[in-house]
């Protein structure tokens, strides 16, 4: 199994940053953090999910457009962390972020549906 928590969110005015985390504890033997394909996801109320970043096994790595130049996906092996930092938010960029993961190299890398493992959320929220 995989548990992930995520942490960082909350409440900034436009222009600003958050840093979002995503810590992964893993129970599977033979598994480790440096095999997952990892992502974040958002969803804002009204809206669907919608992917906002990818990392492969931390190496390949997708944007969304929405994301791509203000945002930046990365992790650290030996936390067992995934991060997401934010810069230059927007009000559109409100929504609760959940990450999520699994073992698996997705082709499908933005659909929620296709990770095995997913976390509870952290609600950010961004004034004007």
């Amino acid at each position: 199994q995989v548990q992930l928590m995520e942490s960082g969110g909350g409440s900034v005015r436009a222009g600003g940053s958050l840093r979002l985390s995503c810590a992964a504890s893993i129970s599977l033997s033979g598994y480790s953090f440096s095999l997952l394909s990892m992502a974040w996801f958002r969803q804002a109320p009204g809206k669907g999910r919608e992917v906002v970043a990818a990392i492969e096994r931390s190496d390949a790595i997708n944007y969304a457009d929405s994301a791509r130049g203000r945002f930046t996906i990365s992790t650290d092996g030996p936390k067992n962390t995934l991060y997401l930092q934010m810069n230059n938010l927007k009000p559109e960029d409100t929504a609760m972020y959940y990450c999520a993961a699994d073992f698996r190299r997705l082709a499908t890398w933005n659909i929620w549906e296709k990770y095995a493992y997913r976390g509870q959320g952290t609600q950010v929220t961004v004034s004007s």
